[in-house]
C-alpha cells in the first residue's frame, strides 16, 4: 500500500486537531495545571511529553507487539481472552458503535492487566487475576517486556493523576489512595489495525466511542488514523485527526472522570479510520480500584450545581460496559 499524506487523508470537512502539550518535567507546576485544565475543559485530549519512558524501550515494546500479531491465528487463539478480559481478542470481537457499524472493529488486540497473587483477597475480582501469556519458546522475553511497560505506564498515569487532582482543586495526592489509584485497575491493550475502513458501508477500524475509565495513555506507531469529535451532540458530527508526536503520549479522559467531575471535564468521542496502512497502537486504560465508588467530587458540586450522575461502583460500571461492547466468549467455543 502506498503511504497517504496528511492532505490525502483529509476531506474538506476534516481538520487536524491542535492539542495542548503537558511537559511532565516542567518546573512550573502552575503552568502545567492550567494547560491541563484547559485541555480537559475543551476536549479531554492532550499530549504528554518528558514522561521518563525512553524511546528505545518503546520501540522494543512495539516490536514485541508486532511479533505477537504476526503469529498464526491458531497460536494466538491459545491465549484467547478469558472471563477476566485478558488475552487475545480476534478481529471483529469488539463493536463500539453498533448504530453505525455493520460488524465489529477491524482490529485485533491483546489485553494485559494487573496480576495479583492467588492468596490476594482481590484475586477473584473480575479485573484482577492472571494474564494468559504466549509460550516463552514462541516469543522469548515477550512477557518481561510487557510487564515492565505496564509498570512504567502506570507510573506515568499516577503523575498525570496528580496534575488532574490539582486541576480539579483537590489535594495533589487525592487519587493516590488505595481505593483509587493506589491499587487501580490498569489494562494495556496491544492493538493491530488492518487498515480497513469504509464509513459509507459501516466499516471502521475502530468505531466511535468514549473510553470507560478515568484516563487512557495512548502510544502509537505514528500512522494516522485517530480522530476526535469535540462535540458529540453536533449534527453532523465534525471529526478531526489527532497526529502522533514522536515520543509523546496522547492522553484522553474517560467516562469515569466525566462522572467524577460532574461533567466539568470531558470524555470525548473518538474513533480510528484505516487508510490502507497497517497501524499498531498501545492504549493503557487506567481505572480506580474495584470497590471505588465513583461519585461527584466535593469540588465539582454546589447548591446551584447538583450531581448529574448517580454514584456507581467502579467494577459494576466497567463490567456493564465490557458486556455491551464485546462478543460473548461462547462464540469462539463453537468456532474452534
Amino acid at each position: 500500500m502506498e503511504n497517504h499524506t496528511k492532505e490525502e487523508l483529509q476531506d474538506p470537512t476534516m481538520q487536524v486537531s491542535s492539542l495542548n502539550c503537558i511537559d511532565l518535567a516542567n518546573d512550573d507546576l502552575h503552568h502545567s495545571v492550567v494547560s491541563l485544565k484547559q485541555a480537559c475543559l475543551d476536549c479531554g485530549f492532550f499530549y504528554v511529553i518528558n514522561h521518563g519512558i525512553n524511546e528505545e524501550f518503546m520501540d522494543d515494546v512495539f516490536e514485541q507487539s508486532k511479533k505477537l500479531f504476526a503469529l498464526p491465528l491458531e497460536e494466538k487463539m491459545k491465549v484467547l481472552r478469558n472471563e477476566k478480559h485478558r488475552g487475545y481478542t480476534p478481529v471483529l470481537d469488539e463493536i463500539l458503535d453498533p448504530e453505525n457499524q455493520v460488524n465489529g472493529d477491524h482490529k485485533e488486540g491483546y489485553y494485559i492487566g494487573i496480576e495479583v497473587p492467588k492468596d490476594d483477597p482481590d484475586y477473584d475480582k473480575p479485573f484482577y487475576g492472571p494474564n494468559p501469556w504466549p509460550d516463552s519458546d514462541v516469543l522469548p522475553q515477550w512477557r518481561e517486556t510487557m510487564e515492565k511497560y505496564h509498570q512504567e505506564a502506570l507510573r506515568v498515569s499516577k503523575d498525570i493523576g496528580r496534575l488532574l487532582a490539582l486541576a480539579l482543586d483537590l489535594d495533589a495526592n487525592y487519587f493516590d489512595t488505595p481505593e483509587m489509584l493506589g491499587k487501580p485497575i490498569a489494562t494495556m491493550r496491544l492493538l493491530h489495525y488492518e487498515g480497513v475502513s469504509d464509513p459509507s458501508k459501516g466499516i471502521y477500524a475502530c468505531g466511535a466511542h468514549t473510553d470507560y475509565g478515568m484516563m487512557t495513555l495512548l502510544a502509537t506507531d505514528g500512522v494516522m488514523g485517530l480522530q476526535i469529535c469535540k462535540d458529540k451532540n453536533a449534527k453532523p458530527q465534525k471529526w478531526e485527526y489527532v497526529p502522533a508526536i514522536k515520543g509523546a503520549y496522547i492522553v484522553n479522559l474517560g467516562d469515569m472522570l466525566e462522572r467524577w467531575s460532574n461533567g466539568f471535564f470531558k470524555s470525548t468521542l473518538h474513533r480510528v479510520l484505516g487508510n490502507g496502512q497497517e497501524r499498531y497502537s498501545i492504549p493503557f486504560f487506567v481505572e480506580p480500584n474495584h470497590e471505588c465508588l465513583v461519585e461527584c467530587l466535593p469540588t465539582c458540586k454546589s447548591e446551584s450545581n447538583v450531581p448529574k450522575y448517580p454514584a456507581i461502583k467502579c467494577s459494576t460500571y466497567l463490567t456493564q460496559r465490557y458486556k455491551e461492547t464485546h462478543a460473548e466468549l461462547s462464540i469462539y467455543n463453537q468456532e474452534i
